[in-house]
Formats: C-alpha cells, structure tokens, sequence
C-alpha cells in the first residue's frame, strides 16, 4: 500500500472513531488520561469545559497532547493519535460554530435555552486539531495495558455484606408439608 493511501486510511480511522464516541481520553501533563466528553466538527474534537462543565485543567492554547478512542464494539483501545490545543475566544465566528454543534449533542443542560450565554461567561470551548498520523492502531498497539487504579474518593466503601442480605435478595424458602 503506498504512504498516501495509508496515510489516508488513518485519518478516516480517527474521524470514524471520534464521530461514534461520546467520549475520548485526552492526555494531561501529569501523565493520566482523562475522559472528556467531545463532538467531532469540521476535522477537529470540540470541547467545552470549566464552569458547571467538565473540568479542562491540563489544557492549554497552543499545546499537544494525545487523545484515546475505544471501539464501540469491543470497548477497547481502537486509536490514539496526536492533537494541538487551540482555546477559541468566545463570539468568535469559529466559536459560534462550535457551540451550535456542541449545545445541539449537549444532553441534560439546566439551562438548554441559554447555554451559550453561561458558555461564553464562564467556559471555555477548546479544538484539538489532528497534528499526525495515529500513534496506535489496530496495527500498533502496546503491549501494557494502560491500566490505571481509580482515583482514591470518599464516595466508596468496602464493608462486609450484611449476614441477611441473601435472605432479603433471595427470600426464604418456603417448605412444603
């Protein structure tokens, strides 16, 4: 296959996998991935964040980072690939077209009608331009796993499961005479 053609392929690649995700994992400074929920436009990811949206810190204009996008099918790692950080400055028209195509696949907004308002004032709407060909592909991939432990929460405990919960889960047993 020549460069061109598989030069090619990869990119069809990346937009597929990131037009059929809700979320991609970005990489931040420290060396985590975190998950951001994104729309594909005009050959770029859109984000929006701070404020009431998803956190952005580790992001910054004129940055590259790496995003990961899994298979809708398997649920793995499907692609990753190189992106440049570009914040857009609010009223912009690239800006403007963002926000529609972002408030149009925002789900659960308290505030549908004046998103881009609250957007504008408080948020702050990035583009991650593709910079190259993917780093890893089905083609390429690592062999570690990635795997990372969770964030350590107050939200979670591990106590021993009551002696009656079976009983209440399950009933009891009736006996026939």
């Amino acid at each position: 296959m020549t460069d061109a053609r598989v030069e090619l392929l990869d990119r069809a690649l990346v937009e597929e996998a990131a037009k059929k995700s809700g979320l991609l994992w970005v990489r931040i400074a420290d060396a985590s991935d975190r998950a951001l929920w994104q729309v594909w436009h005009d050959g770029a990811v859109l984000v929006v964040g701070e404020g009431a949206e998803q956190p952005l810190h580790g992001l910054a204009d004129g940055q590259t980072t790496v995003l990961t996008a899994r298979s809708k099918d398997k649920w793995g790692r499907l692609v990753a690939w190189p992106v440049r950080v570009e914040e857009l400055a609010p009223g912009s028209e690239a800006w403007t077209a963002a926000v529609a195509e972002l408030k149009a696949k925002r789900l659960n907004s308290p505030d549908h009608e004046t998103v881009t308002e609250r957007w504008a004032r408080e948020s702050r709407v990035l583009r991650l331009v593709p910079t190259g060909g993917s780093v890893q592909n089905p083609d390429a991939m690592p062999d570690a796993s990635h795997a990372a432990a969770p964030l350590p929460t107050v939200a979670t405990t591990r106590r021993p499961a009551p002696a009656a919960l079976p009983r209440l889960l399950f009933g009891r047993r009736r006996r026939r005479s």
